[in-house]
């Protein structure tokens, strides 16, 4: 890693760490939320990469020489990707790892199967982390988009895209987030109980691929008996730095990296 990427990293992780401080009475609850078991073994040379929609975007750069080069700052954006990358590379400095993300704004399952070819095959993963689903309920609520999503569609689509990895890259270790909202902004009433079969359904993908879950949902649960949601997520879908700090500490812990 450059130095000018050393730098960034050290700031990031600075960031989540300041972040994290503040947050520290939720660790209390890791012991209850986090698998007792964990299956990510992250090696020396891997190549990890973060896939899903807007939450994993955060803003990241589009720019092929920002965006192709790994351990990019400009390329991993702004979010839990980029806080848990940075935390990676400054606590395993020799280790040679290759951190990507190519999530994208807006996307649903059926669109990352889409890109899957480039955004993912071709990039050769050793450890893949996919965070997808609120895109696909959110837009199947949204009369003017005109989606007719279901939970259904949404399971059968994500189980095609992991066994066509799976197919392509055998020995691919799978890290299946779980689709998180917090009550507040943009999430009302009427996306229960439908969302909580999104995260049921994340889970059976997880199950039945022998992937390692990362529980975001119930993370945020325990996180707002210390803060209100606004504080995690103010459109309670895309997380704050906070939020954003919190998922990076969780999604570290959850895949023993």
């Amino acid at each position: 890693m450059n130095e000018f990427n050393r730098r960034n990293f050290l700031q990031a992780s600075a960031i989540s760490a300041a972040a994290l401080a503040s947050l520290s009475i939720c660790t209390d609850a890791q012991a209850s939320i986090l698998p007792r078991k964990t299956k990510v073994k992250v090696a020396k040379g891997e190549v990890i990469l973060f896939q899903g929609d807007s939450i994993t975007d955060a803003g990241r750069s589009r720019d092929k020489q920002k965006a192709d080069v790994a351990n990019n700052q400009p390329g991993l954006g702004n979010g839990y990707a980029w806080l848990a990358a940075g935390q990676l590379l400054v606590d395993r400095p020799a280790d040679e790892l290759r951190i990507f993300n190519r999530g994208i704004s807006g996307h649903k399952v059926f669109q990352l199967a889409e890109r899957w070819q480039t955004d993912c095959l071709d990039l050769k993963p050793d450890v893949l982390s996919i965070l997808i689903g609120v895109n696909d309920i959110w837009h199947s609520l949204d009369p003017n988009l005109n989606y007719k999503g279901t939970v259904e569609i949404y399971e059968r689509d994500y189980h095609a895209l992991v066994e066509r990895t799976k197919k392509a890259l055998p020995k691919v270790t799978l890290v299946v987030c779980e689709p998180f909202v917090l009550r507040c902004g943009a999430v009302t009433d009427k996306w229960f109980p439908e969302f909580d079969k999104y995260r049921a359904a994340a889970k059976r993908v997880a199950d039945k691929h022998h992937a390692t879950f990362v529980p975001f949902q119930a993370m945020f649960d325990a996180a707002i008996k210390f803060a209100p949601p606004e504080h995690w997520a103010g459109d309670g879908v895309h997380p704050s730095s906070a939020g954003a700090a919190l998922m990076a500490h969780f999604w570290l812990k959850a895949v023993g990296a």
